[in-house]
């Protein structure tokens, strides 16, 4: 017996109007109400008198949030569910609110309402790439995404097993925040990190080595990743989530200058959003490629497969993949 499920537009409606769930959780998010809640303030006119709002407008924007799982609410009191309480709640250690900032700004929305011409096209135009040279959106970035990205370059220090390496030189490709050098920084008193990346960006990432307590072991390399001298004698180089940004041969080409750099049997750390090979599972690093579509050139979502094959181009052996507790992947490959 075949069982027909009925077609309904209910995905189109909740696809189309996806924005607004962007919105209210930006807002909330901005007004500190999970927050207000987390401290007691359960009702709207609480809520709305601890976040200096308009009761109507809390009303409504709780009332949402209940809706798509933020909230939940019984009778007229609103309470925060286990992942609201640990992640939006400014007090909780885990706080992520600040990725908002850099997720949702406009710099980087921007490049959808032009999605169907890029489509056409197959590439963007040149002021939407978000790796054009100094683009002040990854300052933003270096900033915003320390929440998320910490525990994963904790991770990933563990993995590599740098407190017991010795004395170790790191090269760190694309720096950002800098969480994935000054982690290692903090699990190794013995390793030095050399971070590359524009100008503005390093200074973001010297102040959260400073804070963290390795600044006189980090030190920078301003510029172009794909220009400038990294040096010599570097025994690890981490390359996270930098290879997406460009196409294939532009990325084997920048393996091939990282593996220049490091001392024979020195290993390289790449760390991606990683499809399966059919690419559409596991959501979330399949639909990653949405960003690249929309913000780069040539970028992509790239496979184990076709990173592997970088790697080997490159001159890596020993090629090994691990899945971190969150949605990527760790690529490690020796010279």
């Amino acid at each position: 017996m075949t069982t027909t499920v009925a077609a309904t537009p209910e995905l189109i409606f909740q696809t189309l109007l996806a924005h607004q769930q962007s919105a209210a959780l930006r807002t909330a998010i901005e007004l500190d109400v999970f927050t207000a809640i987390a401290a007691g303030a359960t009702t709207a006119p609480a809520i709305a008198k601890a976040c200096n709002a308009s009761e109507r407008g809390i009303r409504m924007v709780c009332d949402f949030l209940t809706v798509i799982g933020f909230l939940e609410k019984t009778g007229g009191a609103y309470r925060l569910t286990p992942t609201s309480a640990m992640f939006l709640d400014r007090k909780s250690p885990a706080y992520l609110g600040s990725i908002a900032d850099f997720l949702t700004t406009p710099d980087l929305t921007k490049n959808f309402a032009h999605l169907t011409a890029t489509v056409r096209r197959g590439t963007i135009e040149a002021d939407q790439n978000t790796v054009s040279e100094e683009n002040p959106i990854w300052e933003n970035f270096a900033r915003a995404m320390v929440p998320m990205m910490y525990p994963a370059a904790q991770e990933i220090a563990d993995i590599l097993a740098v407190a017991s390496a010795g004395p170790i030189r790191v090269l760190d490709i694309a720096a950002g925040h800098g969480m994935f050098g000054i982690a290692i920084a903090q699990q190794s008193p013995q390793a030095e990190i050399v971070a590359v990346d524009w100008p503005g960006v390093l200074r973001v990432a010297s102040e959260h080595a400073a804070k963290m307590g390795v600044a006189a072991r980090h030190r920078k390399i301003e510029g172009d990743a794909f220009k400038v001298d990294y040096g010599r004698g570097y025994h690890l180089a981490l390359v996270t989530n930098f290879l997406h940004h460009f196409d294939v041969a532009a990325c084997t080409g920048l393996l091939k200058k990282v593996a220049a750099a490091l001392e024979p049997g020195g290993r390289v750390a790449v760390l991606e959003f990683v499809p399966n090979e059919d690419r559409v599972s596991p959501p979330m690093p399949a639909m990653f490629v949405m960003n690249m579509l929309a913000g780069t050139a040539a970028g992509d979502a790239f496979t184990l497969s076709e990173l592997r094959g970088m790697l080997e181009a490159a001159g890596f052996g020993g090629i090994t993949a691990r899945q971190l507790h969150g949605p990527e992947k760790l690529i490690v490959g020796t010279r």
